[in-house]
């Protein structure tokens, strides 16, 4: 599979980012080449009505989840909002809103348009997408390497075979997270989601996909991010999930923490 990439310098990852992401800036976002929302008012006004409709889905009852569609004919708008599983109910809704606003905002006259926050997801297009696995998106990862990268390799691949099952059982929503200690003073966090539109079996593609990409762009790396359209994995060495471990939050390196990261943007997939 053939990727153009581009690498970006991600600095200032503060410790008050771990907290709360709900007001934080966007971790990503994709405009589609389509412009009909410019040329077609009534597509303009679908996606409107569109993006407030998962919205309000996603936060009101639908348990973080919501994908719906809104029109008729070519100007059908498909729209999806997912937050992560994990993330209270407020945080949730709090993500869910900036991305209503921020999505319009940044891809203005786009009818396929795609936003990524840490806590939420949301997107939308003129095609209808449920169901189907979408790699496209952004890599993140730490420029620090383990010191034991064996071990650290051999922890990590176990932990996300466990991630990944788990993130495919029934009832479990798409979500699946755990932690393995690497060393005595080290634990090894992970958590693998899949949008709840998709079938287990996609779900799981989506996953063996991210995490068979961890040895080109986070090889050796002592935390990583694929962030996908269908699908989301990360590990960290600390509590990044909910409930977050205070202690392990207190005792939070410098290094760890990951104050500087450098990003992967895969332009073709």
């Amino acid at each position: 599979m053939k990727m153009n990439l581009i690498i970006i310098l991600y600095s200032s990852f503060s410790l008050l980012f771990l907290y709360s992401s709900c007001s934080a800036d966007p971790i990503h976002h994709l405009c589609g080449d389509d412009t009909k929302v410019k040329d077609y008012p009534e597509v303009s006004r679908n996606i409107a009505i569109l993006v407030d409709k998962v919205g309000a889905g996603a936060t009101n009852n639908g348990g973080g989840f919501s994908a719906t569609s809104y029109g008729a004919g070519l100007a059908e708008a498909f729209g999806l909002a997912q937050c992560r599983q994990d993330v209270p109910k407020a945080d949730c809704a709090a993500c869910i809103r900036d991305a209503t606003v921020n999505i319009r905002k940044l891809c203005p006259v786009q009818a396929d348009a795609k936003i990524w926050y840490d806590y939420c997801f949301l997107r939308y297009k003129l095609e209808n997408f449920f169901g189907q696995v979408d790699t496209s998106g952004i890599y993140y990862y730490n420029v620090a390497n383990a010191d034991d990268p064996n071990t650290f390799n051999k922890k990590l691949g176990a932990l996300m075979q466990v991630v990944r099952s788990d993130a495919t059982k029934a009832g479990n929503k798409g979500l699946g997270k755990g932690q393995t200690k690497i060393s005595t003073f080290l634990t090894l966090y992970g958590l693998a989601q899949c949008t709840r539109d998709l079938s287990d079996i996609n779900c799981a593609q989506c996953l063996a996909i991210g995490i068979g990409n961890f040895e080109r762009f986070c090889k050796d790396k002592i935390g990583c991010r694929v962030v996908y359209s269908t699908c989301y994995i990360r590990y960290e060495l600390y509590p990044f999930y909910f409930p977050l471990d205070a202690t392990a939050m207190a005792n939070l390196s410098e290094r760890s923490a990951g104050k500087n990261y450098k990003t992967f943007i895969p332009r073709t997939l």
